[in-house]
């Protein structure tokens, strides 16, 4: 049977493996720094095979907070501020663009057709099929418009 006290330098780089494949399914960008902070422990044992695993355990958990820790304080001002920074937040790019409604607007709702797609709509006020609005804002799928 596996005891803790039984945990070799290969375990460690089996922990930074599985982490590794954390971080694919899972995104974030924490789970590569624990995955290195095990990689680096399993060194250290290697080189020192006597080490206790209450020091490898402790060393895990200082190595995966300090690296996450310069992570989150230097890493992220590498990135700087993006040339297109409504990307991934395609609604908010149409924002003052002004399109045609292709159902009417009634009770606050309808839908605009934006390129090759359609939208759902909000307004505060009726907006016949065919007329041009004004996208004012966004609440999250909903655009909010205003008669043009």
């Amino acid at each position: 049977m596996f005891g803790i006290g039984e945990i070799e330098f290969w375990h460690w780089w089996v922990l930074a493996l599985l982490l590794i494949g954390i971080e694919i399914f899972a995104p974030g960008f924490i789970f590569i720094w624990l995955a290195a902070a095990a990689g680096v422990v399993g060194v250290l044992l290697s080189v020192m095979p006597g080490l206790s695993w209450q020091l490898q355990l402790l060393a895990f958990g200082v190595l995966s907070v300090a690296s996450v820790f310069a992570w989150w304080r230097f890493g992220r001002k590498v990135t700087g501020p993006s040339d297109r920074p409504q990307l991934n937040r395609r609604a908010e790019a149409y924002v003052g663009r002004i399109f045609v409604v292709a159902e009417p607007i009634e009770n606050g709702y309808g839908v605009v057709t934006v390129d090759d797609s359609r939208w759902r709509v909000s307004a505060e006020s009726d907006v016949p099929s065919g007329a041009r609005v004004r996208v004012t804002g966004v609440d999250g799928t909903i655009l909010k418009v205003e008669p043009a």
